[in-house]
């Protein structure tokens, strides 16, 4: 019988997200949500109309976070999420404009229900510490 493997542990998270394309395929959604969901209109202003580092830089931090290779600093270095994120409008209301995109993208993946809890509660942590506003 073959154990369980435990989120968080090891490269487990990043295995089961599906390693790099499953991850790619879970940022490619969540930007498409934010693209689309009325909800996340203001964060997506945010960003520059070409995305393509954006979904780059995302899959990249997922995957290290998530227990995978360190994708994010071999290319762009060292990351600091709270200082980046600083020069954004950022509080409760885009956090989690942020975190319902990554939900539609997340209910999008063959991931277990396991892991689709697992992820999302997770992803509160980085969302929450990219805040720079309190209201």
């Amino acid at each position: 019988m073959t154990a369980t493997p435990v989120f968080g542990q090891g490269d487990a998270s990043y295995q089961a997200a599906g390693q790099y394309e499953g991850i790619r395929r879970l940022v490619d959604d969540f930007y498409d949500a934010m693209d689309t969901l009325p909800e996340a209109a203001h964060i997506r202003a945010m960003h520059s109309a070409d995305l393509t580092e954006a979904r780059d830089k995302l899959t990249r931090f997922l995957c290290g976070w998530l227990g995978g290779p360190r994708l994010f600093s071999e290319k762009y270095g060292s990351i600091a999420i709270p200082s980046f994120h600083r020069a954004f409008p950022i509080g409760p209301k885009e956090r989690d404009a942020w975190l319902t995109c990554m939900r539609d993208a997340a209910a999008k993946q063959p991931y277990s229900d396991e892991f689709k809890a697992y992820l999302l509660a997770q992803l509160y942590v980085p969302a929450e510490r990219s805040r720079s506003l309190d209201e």
